[in-house]
């Protein structure tokens, strides 16, 4: 039996890796990280990798044949053409690992962290929606703390994404991680019995 698949989403900086990896170990459940699935198939030889060879050529790859990551971070930030063309590459083959995923798991609930979910057009994939919502302001504090980057660079990077009050009006559920983590933390653990009391059997 197919597990119940509650898609967990929000932008960046909003703090939703740090959200999944908390209810996921709260509700004692998997959690699959579609970011670490596509870092994996840019890895050298993989089908990501061979489908940006294929379009780009030498470009965005270092010398030893690896993905030059920067540079390719570097560009999709700053231009929305090239981000499309990536995104239809890389999409497909992301989906097809989720799926596959989810198939070989013999539980009743997963998590699964999609952060492009809605921009992908993968809603109609899961059976829920976990939206993280944070302040434009504190997100881009958080993304110039952790990167290291100026304050119009971080806002640059939000520009890139869907506005996530929009994500936020489309949710099932939703944790607002614009406070301090304690009040989040409690906002998750509320939700993680919400849940343990809909899929008892995971609980056991």
């Amino acid at each position: 039996m197919r597990p119940y698949v509650l898609g967990v989403t929000g932008g960046i900086g909003s703090g939703k890796s740090s959200v999944s990896r908390l209810l996921a170990s709260y509700c004692l459940i998997p959690l699959v990280d579609i970011d670490a699935s596509c870092r994996h198939l840019l890895e050298r030889e993989q089908p990501g990798w061979h489908a940006l060879r294929a379009v780009f050529g030498s470009s965005f790859f270092c010398s030893d044949g690896s993905v030059d990551r920067a540079a390719l971070r570097e560009r999709l930030f700053n231009d929305a053409g090239f981000r499309q063309q990536v995104d239809a590459l890389l999409h497909p083959l992301a989906r097809e690992v989720m799926i596959q995923q989810v198939e070989l798991l013999d539980v009743p609930l997963v998590l699964i962290e999609i952060p492009l979910l809605f921009e992908a057009g993968w809603q109609h994939d899961v059976d829920a929606v976990l939206v993280v919502y944070a302040r434009k302001a504190v997100r881009c504090l958080r993304i110039m703390h952790r990167d290291g980057v100026s304050r119009r660079e971080a806002a640059r990077a939000i520009a890139a994404q869907m506005d996530l009050r929009k994500k936020a009006d489309q949710a099932d559920y939703l944790i607002d991680n614009s406070r301090a983590w304690s009040i989040t933390r409690s906002d998750v653990v509320l939700l993680g019995e919400q849940l343990s009391g809909r899929f008892p059997c995971q609980f056991c």
